[in-house]
């Protein structure tokens, strides 16, 4: 790829207003990434104001992350074509449309228009985050600004749910949108003033037929989990033909990678072995996370039978801590290196996962938010110092590569924990149904949702084992290129 060191202008200069630059991007990705779970707390509302089924719901989650697992590959390459602040914009602009056409939605055909609208801006800033970050900021201060960001990456999503269930409490769905929307044009004049460049575009040779591959492989493998939690289920020739498809995609893709003297996506990057572990581990985590923040509201508010304001706030004491623990973590990370923070983050949260495997109709909402806080402190303890232990051992011609690596990958695999989740819920659920009697009995569906829950729990229980598994392999990158 070309050379991530070839800065002149404002970074050659000493000029760059690194602060300034790092709220740019915080207040930009807190709403980009709030808009990702805060329609989590309306899928009851959309599914009963559409007449659609959860299955077809979760699309405005998983059509986001399959729009990202398309784009953010292409971003290494993009980095490489337009400068900081064009790009930056662009982003937010995107953002601001989309926003905009969801907040006036009229069907769902709309909504998930205005989603993957959305989805562009976050899969142009996201990777522009990082890779900004890395370029700026020398590596043993890496770990305290990772956690900041992390508390914005970890904390948006976490306080989506409450936000958006008081919104819908007192106004509809929509007031989701229209009340990010001067929050992010805020963020576009900001950014606008104060974002510099850091790169000067090298304008590498296009490869439309890695593009193509790249689309189609992400594309395929996203989009078939996605399906799987509707029609004929895993066994469906949709599901089937698009992950497999997608599968030799990404292999073809991946050949031609490898082979490329200029590729659009460095692989290179997997010869490190603790990016490659980080990796593994973030991807764990996502899919752990994600799957967690679709089932905890729809149990809380099916099973339990809580308002969207009430499911909202047993989330809030667990997002509030995980976005305090962030940069605290990364001031840890800095100190002390990743094995222990990441080891015992593991620990703690396969045991987070067991607990929420055994809620039933009488779990008590202490019990949720108590678990829930677990959930998240391990997850603070995971995400950011194996990220950045594994982006530090890349050298700087790297970083683009890297960080589009991490960000799509951490789709797809959000995206595919989602997609699970929710289809061992209905699977549950149905194979409960078929077992009973009275089918007429108003409690039997209840149970039959809570008993689906329990199932999608324990896929997050055997994707945290295997995390624990992989976290006794990390160790400390000593960083020596320089910056």
């Amino acid at each position: 790829m070309g050379n991530a060191q070839g800065n002149t202008g404002d970074m050659a200069a000493g000029n760059l207003r690194v602060v300034p630059i790092i709220i740019s991007f915080v207040v930009a990705g807190f709403i980009g990434l709030f808009s990702e779970t805060a329609l989590n707390m309306a899928l009851t509302n959309l599914i009963e104001n559409f007449g659609i089924h959860e299955t077809t719901a979760q699309w405005l989650t998983t059509g986001y992350l399959l729009t990202l697992g398309i784009l953010v590959p292409v971003s290494g390459l993009i980095m490489q074509w337009f400068t900081t602040r064009q790009l930056f914009n662009t982003a937010l602009i995107a953002s601001i449309i989309g926003t905009f056409i969801a907040a006036i939605a009229p069907s769902f055909e709309v909504l998930m228009a205005a989603r993957v609208v959305q989805a562009i801006g976050t899969a142009l800033l996201l990777p522009l985050m990082f890779n900004t970050i890395l370029l700026i900021i020398p590596p043993h201060k890496r770990g305290r600004i990772m956690g900041v960001i992390g508390l914005v990456i970890m904390f948006a999503p976490a306080v989506g749910p409450t936000i958006s269930g008081l919104i819908i409490n007192n106004l509809t769905w929509h007031w989701i949108f229209w009340i990010s929307l001067p929050l992010l044009i805020g963020a576009l004049i900001f950014g606008w003033f104060f974002m510099q460049n850091v790169t000067t575009p090298t304008k590498p040779k296009i490869d439309i037929l890695s593009i193509l591959l790249s689309t189609i492989g992400f594309g395929g493998i996203v989009y078939g989990f996605s399906s799987a939690g509707e029609g004929g289920g895993w066994g469906s020739t949709t599901v089937i033909a698009s992950i497999v498809i997608g599968g030799i995609a990404l292999a073809l893709f991946s050949v031609r990678q490898i082979k490329m003297k200029q590729p659009m996506l460095n692989l290179r990057a997997f010869k490190y072995p603790m990016f490659t572990i980080g990796l593994l581990l973030i991807l764990v985590c996502m899919m752990v996370l994600l799957s967690t923040m679709i089932l905890l509201p729809l149990y809380l508010q099916t099973s339990l039978a809580l308002t969207t304001f009430a499911a909202g706030l047993l989330l809030l004491p667990g997002g509030i801590i995980n976005g305090i623990l962030s940069p605290v973590m990364g001031g840890l990370f800095d100190k002390y290196g990743p094995k222990w923070l990441v080891t015992i983050g593991i620990l703690i949260l396969t045991g987070a996962m067991i607990g929420f495997s055994t809620i039933t109709l009488e779990t008590s909402t202490a019990f949720i938010i108590m678990y829930h806080i677990i959930t998240m402190i391990g997850i603070s303890m995971v995400m950011m110092p194996a990220q950045t232990n594994g982006l530090n051992q890349l050298p700087p011609e790297l970083y683009p590569d890297g960080t589009a690596i991490m960000n799509t990958l951490q789709q797809v695999a959000g995206a595919i924990g989602t997609a699970v989740a929710i289809s061992i819920l209905s699977s549950g659920a149905e194979g409960f149904m078929n077992t009973v009697e009275d089918k007429a009995n108003p409690l039997n569906p209840l149970l039959a949702f809570t008993e689906g829950v329990q199932d999608a729990f324990i896929f997050a229980i055997i994707m945290a084992i295997i995390g624990f598994v992989i976290s006794l392999f990390i160790k400390r990158v000593k960083v020596e290129h320089q910056m």
